[in-house]
């Protein structure tokens, strides 16, 4: 545990003269009772505290400002789409604003350092599809739900990131996205892949045709995790073939095998907007519910656009 302590936990555990303060938080107390805990120590730091200090709080933490976004564009952007997607069979649904802690970590390659993890085992949500992937697994797991067709799910909803991306033009600590997830068993062939991909790809086309007049283009890149990357890849573009999708652009990018988030293949989609390119959203498949379920017939496909920059 030592050798894997930053400088500044070393440097608050010296202070605090327990140096092995963090293995007794997490492994001598049960979760409820760390919660009980620090809900203490924060409600101690709240009676500690002033208007002026709160205020000081609010003009120094990057996290809670309001966005620079058009309110009512977004809005409507928001209604838009989930209408385009709810008419192509993709349910609507409303998430809370916090997952259960390490959402995006535990069944993912996400550093929980880059989530902000709050009391009450939650976390602030950085991804919607990791929160929609547990409501489908939650719905398969009690039987709530006839596997026979995919479950098909979409939200718009506002999420933030802890990492900090300085200046960088486009990087922003709180940002709305679009997300579609789409469950389903492994039939063979890759039927569940094909079909699957080219559902989110026909509401991508449709979303950017209808409210931007543009036109879509797809990047494939190889991941491992499946038997036969480039088989799958492969398979999957072909089945565009009498789909009327003959409009949407496809190339192929350099095949990231190193990314261990998606399986088999990543997709980027990329249009043009009254001249300017966007790099506006990315998908793949997963293997979240797998682990969940512990069934490795699940198969999952995640993907969300980026709405404020389409506002910009």
């Amino acid at each position: 545990m030592k050798s894997e302590l930053s400088a500044d936990i070393e440097r608050i555990l010296k202070k605090l003269g327990t140096p092995n303060l963090i293995s007794l938080l997490t492994e001598e107390i049960s979760g409820s009772e760390l919660n009980t805990l620090l809900l203490k120590v924060f409600n101690e730091k709240v009676n500690r505290s002033s208007p002026g200090d709160l205020l000081k709080r609010y003009a120094e933490n990057r996290f809670v400002h309001p966005a620079e976004t058009d309110t009512l564009e977004l809005k409507q952007l928001e209604i838009d789409v989930l209408k385009i997607a709810m008419m192509q069979g993709v349910y609507p649904i409303q998430l809370s604003p916090v997952a259960p802690l390490g959402s995006a970590s535990v069944v993912g390659t996400v550093d929980q350092n880059k989530i902000i993890s709050a009391l009450r085992g939650t976390e602030v949500v950085s991804d919607a599809t990791n929160l929609i992937a547990l409501h489908i697994g939650d719905l398969i797991k009690s039987r709530k739900c006839y596997r026979e067709d995919f479950l098909r799910f979409c939200t718009t909803h506002r999420h933030v990131r802890a990492q900090h991306f300085g200046n960088t033009p486009g990087m922003l600590s709180h940002f709305h996205l679009f997300c579609m997830v789409t469950s389903g068993l492994d039939q063979g062939s890759y039927s569940f892949e094909r079909n699957s991909f080219w559902e989110h790809i026909k509401v991508y086309r449709t979303i950017f045709r209808t409210l931007f007049s543009s036109k879509i283009e797809v990047i494939f890149s190889e991941r491992e995790g499946y038997k036969d990357s480039a088989g799958l890849v492969s398979r999957v573009v072909e089945y565009r073939n009498g789909l009327g999708l003959e409009d949407v652009v496809v190339s192929t990018g350099v095949p990231n095998k190193e990314n261990q988030y998606y399986k088999g293949l990543q997709f980027t989609i990329k249009t043009v907007i009254n001249d300017r390119e966007y790099y506006i959203g990315d998908g793949g498949f997963v293997d979240w519910t797998q682990k969940m379920v512990g069934n490795k017939k699940e198969r999952l496909l995640i993907s969300a656009i980026g709405l404020d920059r389409l506002l910009v």
